[in-house]
């Protein structure tokens, strides 16, 4: 069983024809392609920050300050993201074609926020904040890896159609 976006019909595509010419069109398809790696880089040096910290004890200030700077990363992603939808699928969130993705950048969102705050307060022991932002990690690699495949299957609709796409179907 497909799980898809309660009360709507199945998407036969990610693009519409038309929705992909707005999606060339709009500079923040772009901003997201810049931005992406760019967060990439800093979760991979974050992650070796926060994993060396578990494993010494040592380097709790350098753990917490990559994983803020992560979260940034996240939150200017999430909101340029955000903007690109709009252009693309005229709504800012949860636009049938990302409704999964868009699912799961909520509860990545939830947990870097969640760590952003126990660290500001002070919530929790050192470990158990950078356990908080591993957690956060595991779900942004899902989501990262939601994003590469949805990106894999629009390149493949695209080589397999000429770039005509099929509108979408009922199921």
């Amino acid at each position: 069983m497909k799980l898809q976006e309660p009360g709507k019909a199945q998407r036969a595509c990610v693009y519409t024809d038309e929705e992909r010419r707005r999606r060339d069109e709009t500079p923040w398809t772009l901003v997201q392609g810049i931005l992406a790696p760019i967060q990439f880089i800093i979760f991979l040096v974050s992650l070796a920050l926060v994993l060396r910290f578990l494993a010494t004890g040592e380097g709790f200030l350098a753990a917490s300050l990559s994983i803020v700077a992560k979260t940034i990363a996240l939150y200017l992603i999430m909101v340029t993201g955000s903007i690109w939808e709009k252009r693309v699928f005229g709504r800012y969130l949860f636009a049938p074609s990302f409704y999964w993705e868009d699912m799961v950048s909520m509860l990545v969102l939830a947990l870097h926020s969640l760590y952003l705050v126990s660290f500001a307060l002070g919530w929790f022991s050192p470990a158990a904040q950078m356990a908080i932002a591993l957690a956060a990690y595991v779900t942004y690699l899902v989501n990262a890896g939601q994003f590469l495949f949805k990106f894999r299957a629009a390149r493949q609709e695209r080589d397999q159609t000429g770039g005509a796409l099929p509108e979408p179907s009922a199921p």
